[in-house]
């Protein structure tokens, strides 16, 4: 059975204390990536990962982008998302269907 964690600044992520979901404050990149690797070893299958934090930490960020297993998910931090979450969503859901069913049309 996996776990769920989140990733990020402290008033980014407490709210998923309330859910269940493991918290793991970072104030840096270093810390982060020290974080999401260990979580990776100890059988999580979900991470939360703040956009602030992940924008430090994109070479660890792909290298999981390209395992099965944690998924990473980008998640807007309390100061305003970056759209990092969003475009990979797009690009994901662009993959999976042949276009982009989320972009604005003209019509």
């Amino acid at each position: 059975m996996y776990k769920i964690g989140a990733v990020g600044d402290k008033d980014s992520i407490l709210a998923f204390k309330s859910i269940g979901i493991d918290v793991f404050p970072a104030i840096d990149g270093k810390e982060a990536r020290n974080i999401i690797d260990s979580l990776a070893e100890e059988n999580y299958g979900l991470i939360f990962v703040t956009e602030h934090i992940a924008q430090h930490i994109e070479e660890n960020i792909l290298r999981y982008k390209k395992k099965l297993v944690p998924a990473i998910i980008l998640i807007p931090s309390n100061q305003g998302s970056l759209g990092i979450g969003m475009n990979d969503i797009n690009k994901n859901v662009e993959k999976a269907v042949g276009s982009n069913i989320f972009a604005n049309s003209d019509k």
